[in-house]
C-alpha cells in the first residue's frame, strides 16, 4: 500500500495540490464573494490564497484538517489581511478627503432571489461567513469553529441566529 492510497483515520491520504485546488477553487471563491461582496476582490483574493496554499502545501497534514478547512483557513486569514489593509487606506483617504465616496453594493452571482440576495447583503460579515462556511462549503461545526476561533458552542449560536436574521428579512422581503 502507497501513502497516497493509505487512508488515514476517516479521512483520504494527502491528495496532490493540483488535485485540492481542482476540488475546492470553486468553494473558496465563492466564499470570499460572500465575504468581501466584491467579485474583482474575491479573485484576487483566492488567487492569493492559492499562491500561499502552494508555498506551504508540503505542511498541509491531513490528519488534522481536511484540505478544504486548511484552504479555507488561508483564505479566510488572506481576506482579514484584506480588510486591515482596506481599513488603513480607506483612514487615509478620509483623512486627506473632505468626503469619502460610497462604493456600489456588488451582486452575488448565481440563481439567487432578490429576496435572498437582500438578505445576505443585511448581514454582517461575520453572519455571512458562518453561513458560508457551513451552508455553502459544507464544513462541519468543528471545523468552521476552528476557522472563525471561536467554540463549537459559538459558532451554532452564530448560524442559528444568522439563519433566523436571514429567514426574517427574506419572508419581509417576499411579503411586502
Amino acid at each position: 500500500m502507497t501513502f497516497r492510497s493509505a487512508r488515514i483515520g476517516t479521512r483520504e491520504a494527502r491528495p496532490s495540490f493540483a488535485a485540492a485546488a481542482e476540488v475546492h477553487l470553486d468553494a473558496v471563491y465563492r466564499y470570499l464573494l460572500l465575504m468581501t461582496r466584491n467579485d474583482a476582490t474575491a479573485q484576487d483574493l483566492t488567487s492569493e490564497t492559492f499562491e500561499k496554499a502552494l508555498r506551504a502545501w508540503r505542511r498541509f497534514d491531513p490528519r488534522r484538517a481536511s484540505a478544504r478547512t486548511w484552504l479555507c483557513q488561508i483564505a479566510r486569514n488572506t481576506a482579514l489581511d484584506h480588510f486591515r489593509g482596506e481599513e488603513r487606506r480607506r483612514r487615509r483617504e478620509e483623512h486627506y478627503a473632505a468626503e469619502p465616496g460610497e462604493a456600489a453594493e456588488p451582486q452575488l452571482p448565481g440563481p439567487l432571489s432578490a429576496a435572498l440576495r437582500a438578505g445576505l447583503a443585511a448581514l454582517s460579515a461575520a453572519e455571512r461567513e458562518v453561513i458560508a462556511l457551513r451552508v455553502l462549503l459544507e464544513l462541519d461545526g468543528d471545523a468552521t469553529a476552528r476557522l472563525l476561533g471561536i467554540s463549537r458552542t459559538a459558532c451554532s449560536t452564530r448560524l442559528s441566529r444568522a439563519l433566523q436574521k436571514l429567514e426574517e428579512k427574506v419572508g419581509d422581503d417576499v411579503h411586502a
